[in-house]
């Protein structure tokens, strides 16, 4: 376990990480991760997939009635997938490889998305953007900007809530995939449920960001977040 100064920072972290969650519909993971990991390797990605199921889940209760269920119906079996395959390569593939090409897949669609305009959510885009989502959450707990940018066109709640429901189904999948291959039991979930806490606070104060966000900087935020994301993940992969 921890000692009681690292949770407290870890705490920290995971309020403004949930707090940018709660707004636009992912960032808890890419805020929280690579602070968890410097903290404490054993924060990641196991205990940090605990709270990416956690934070999703109240976000997609609070925001139901916006749900796109047509569109979760082809980003749950992507998400599912990346998942499964994410647990066969990280048995045998170096993850600075994997977070290279993460961070220029990102960074590659943000600067379509800034050329080409918002795209819609299309059945094919969205499995796409599931797939690589479950396999990079599964990776890096790090899955939110490809199927965030796949929903970037859209109202604020529908993509929170969308985003949510997909994001829960995928934790499953992930937290499945790193038990089968001894990487997460009893310490991680332990762990991961002992930072609950500070997602609760953060959540509440999501409640007042989003509807600000909402009313003009959705998109620009979301491809704001993607962006550092990826840049995030290549710096990683070379330094």
């Amino acid at each position: 376990m921890i000692e009681l100064g690292e949770w407290v920072l870890a705490t920290l972290v995971l309020i403004a990480g949930t707090v940018v969650q709660g707004s636009i519909g992912f960032g808890v993971a890419l805020l929280g991760a690579p602070v968890l990991y410097w903290i404490d390797p054993v924060l990641v990605p196991g205990p940090m997939l605990v709270v990416g199921m956690v934070t999703p889940l109240m976000i997609l209760i609070r925001e139901r009635r916006a749900l796109d269920v047509g569109g979760i119906r082809w980003a749950i079996p992507g998400q599912l997938s990346g998942a499964a395959l994410a647990g066969v390569v990280l048995a045998r593939a170096d993850e600075s490889h994997l977070s290279l090409i993460f961070g220029i897949l990102v960074l590659l669609a943000v600067a379509l998305s800034l050329v080409a305009g918002s795209p819609r959510p299309t059945g094919g885009r969205l499995l796409a953007g599931g797939t690589l989502s479950g396999f990079m959450a599964t990776a890096t707990s790090i899955g939110g900007p490809p199927l965030a940018l796949a929903y970037q066109g859209v109202s604020g709640a529908r993509l929170r809530a969308s985003l949510s429901a997909v994001f829960v189904v995928g934790a499953f999948g992930s937290l499945g995939a790193l038990a089968w291959i001894g990487r997460f039991g009893l310490t991680e979930l332990l762990l991961g449920l002992s930072l609950l806490p500070g997602i609760a606070i953060g959540f509440w104060l999501s409640g007042y960001t989003a509807r600000a966000l909402d009313r003009r900087w959705l998109r620009g935020a979301v491809l704001g977040v993607s962006a550092v994301a990826g840049l995030g993940a290549v710096v990683q992969a070379v330094l």
